[in-house]
């Protein structure tokens, strides 16, 4: 359809091919068996001139909808996603420029420049005239000492390459200082680390009846919750319709934006805040998981599909995993006669992972059976890391090994919620924690109570956690109440997450505003995905959540979508190198009046209890395993 309507040619490529989803009109009026018109939403780029053109495209009628120019070359600019193929021509563009080679030679490094390893880096936004409007890439060179060697290690301090892509040129070099490159190798193989050891005996996870959840399609069932699962190329993994006990909980859940901002001044890190879905495409980068090594136990595993840079259809296998897992305890409680009654807790987990360069992030939507919904990001990898005179310290940058300095940045995630509590017509409220002075209403001082303050617009809505009122947001019905006449509701409950630390006036803060905020939240509008919008690449700022909440749109039962921050601030320690070990960022959804009792008692004793229904748990001896 792209060729037939001359949209195509030799030198235009595709660098984000996404599901333009059914609008919730469409779904509110479609009914099963019924056709819906499948549509496809396509960035195009010609490669040869930079220009950058948007269409959108009916599969099911075989017609090309709408096509429209991309202003990437004119205020406030935006470059569309990289191509995997630009990552291997800017290191070639990089190899044959004299400047380079000529800094490799100053630095006697000459014969290390065939196995160098020249990373293409997003530029940021730096406002320099001769990249302003401009498709560029910059570069940085890490050596590689043999074919299999980590370059991670071995930065080439000060050595900055600025590339215009559309050009296929240098547009210059920074070549400051001449730091010696670090020696030490950063390689984790097996081998090289040497032999693996021999304590830890194995954990079997086995479940003989096969798993409790079942897959039809994308409609993912498991006990009391109902969800269809999609995949695309730049959100990654999906959740829509997400239902508890045939209730509407949320209409559609991702993770759809992250940054990754450096906080050193120095000239090959200043400009790096790495936006990881919107500059790279989180779902293009996605891994093929393998049992036994990502995912354990009796796993079903999702199959994902994205374009490559010229349209065609790539097959990740295995990119979606999903599992049941056993969580502890789920209730319990021992009576006064000494009968125990306690239950386990199981969840289940759907999640993939990605790469990107040197970082690996997953992503785990964890669903409980008392209604609770938890979302953790993992990160891990390699950091990313510059070279140092060893032993001196530096303001920006921890020494993980001699030489070798990590830089001080931040993981900042942005989920998307499109709430749905027991319908689309929801309002909110920040839930605080409150002191009651001592006087007559508090003569001992020991009361508290709480707050609830409804957040009407959009600028409202615009709220910072605080951990020491125990924050919350809550969504509530306007259409359903529980048992004791409250509106149905679900809590989100936010964990401590720095917010942005680059100062308010940088060009990072133009671009992430999305991350300095704990919380937004706007009415729902068709196509307002993107936290950082839709082109943060290169974008001076100001695109995604400033724009779509710039209305203060009334947020009082309405359709509402929640946007939440969350993440990590990293300090790098010598314990991350050379692959720092998983850490962990997230937050709850939790029911909070959306039920009128524990939906969980009716859940079974442990098939590894020693107790009885009647006699309740085993009363905590020493075959004990019912989680004593």
């Amino acid at each position: 359809m792209l060729e037939s309507a001359g949209l195509l040619g030799e030198t235009v490529r595709v660098p984000m091919l996404l599901p333009d989803e059914p609008t919730k009109q469409e779904l509110a009026t479609w009914e099963p068996g019924a056709p819906i018109d499948r549509r496809i939403d396509v960035t195009l780029l010609d490669t040869a001139t930079g220009a950058a053109t948007e269409v959108i495209v009916s599969v099911t009628r075989g017609e090309v909808l709408r096509t429209e120019r991309v202003p990437n070359d004119a205020p406030p600019y935006g470059q569309p996603q990289y191509l995997f193929e630009e990552y291997a021509r800017a290191e070639e563009i990089v190899k044959a420029s004299p400047e380079w080679q000529a800094a490799m030679t100053r630095r006697g490094l000459a014969e290390h420049r065939d196995l160098a390893f020249c990373g293409p880096l997003a530029p940021g936004y730096t406002g320099r005239a001769d990249e302003v409007g401009r498709r560029v890439i910059r570069s940085l060179t890490f050596l590689k000492y043999d074919e299999n060697d980590s370059p991670w290690a071995h930065p080439v301090e000060g050595l900055v390459v600025h590339i215009d892509l559309t050009e296929g040129r240098v547009i210059r070099i920074d070549d400051e200082g001449d730091v010696p490159v670090p020696a030490g190798h950063g390689n984790y193989y097996a081998e090289v680390q040497g032999a693996a050891r021999t304590t830890l005996k194995p954990i079997e996870i086995t479940q003989p009846e096969g798993p409790s959840f079942s897959v039809t399609g994308s409609l993912v069932e498991w006990e009391n919750w109902s969800m269809r699962v999609s995949f695309n190329a730049r959100e990654g993994l999906v959740l829509h319709d997400v239902a508890f006990d045939g209730r509407s909980v949320l209409s559609r859940a991702s993770v759809p934006e992250m940054v990754v901002p450096y906080g050193d001044t120095a000239p090959g890190r200043f400009w790096i805040s790495y936006f990881d879905a919107g500059e790279y495409l989180l779902g293009k980068n996605a891994n093929h998981l393998e049992l036994g090594c990502d995912c354990l136990g009796v796993i079903r595993y999702l199959d994902g599909y994205v374009a490559d840079d010229h349209g065609n259809p790539v097959r990740i296998p295995n990119v979606v995993c999903m599992h049941e897992e056993d969580y502890g305890i789920l209730w319990k409680h021992t009576d006064l006669a000494g009968r125990s009654d306690v239950r386990r807790s199981r969840r289940f987990v759907i999640s993939y992972f990605s790469t990107i360069g040197n970082y690996d992030y997953g992503f785990y939507w964890n669903f409980a059976l008392d209604g609770s919904i938890e979302v953790v990001a993992k990160a891990t990898g390699i950091v990313f890391v510059g070279a140092g005179e060893p032993g001196v310290r530096q303001k920006h940058a921890t020494e993980l090994a001699p030489g070798v300095f990590a830089p001080v940045h931040q993981h900042l995630f942005c989920a998307r919620l499109d709430v749905a509590i027991d319908g689309e017509e929801n309002r909110l409220f920040e839930i605080d924690a409150q002191r009651v002075p001592m006087g007559p209403d508090n003569p001992f001082g020991n009361a508290f109570t709480w707050s609830e303050t409804q957040l009407r617009t959009e600028l409202e809505a615009q709220r910072e956690a605080d951990t020491s009122v125990a924050r919350a947001w809550e969504v509530q019905s306007t259409t359903r109440t529980n048992g004791v006449g409250r509106p149905t509701a679900y809590h989100l409950i936010p964990e401590p997450t720095a917010l942005l630390m680059a100062d308010p006036a940088s060009s990072v803060t133009a671009r992430a505003t999305f991350a300095t905020k704990h919380l937004w939240a706007t009415r729902h509008e068709q196509g307002q995905n993107w936290p950082a919008g839709r082109y943060p690449n290169a974008h001076q700022g100001g695109s995604g959540l400033p724009e779509y909440s710039a209305g203060d749109r009334s947020l009082d039962g309405e359709d509402i979508v929640l946007w939440h921050t969350f993440g990590l601030t990293h300090f790098p320690r010598p314990e991350d190198w050379p692959i720092m070990p998983v850490d962990y960022a997230g937050f709850w959804f939790k029911p909070n009046g959306f039920l009128d009792q524990n939906p969980a008692m009716d859940v079974p004793l442990s098939s590894q209890t020693h107790g009885s229904p009647q006699a309740g748990c085993c009363g905590g001896g020493e075959s004990c395993t019912c989680g004593h």
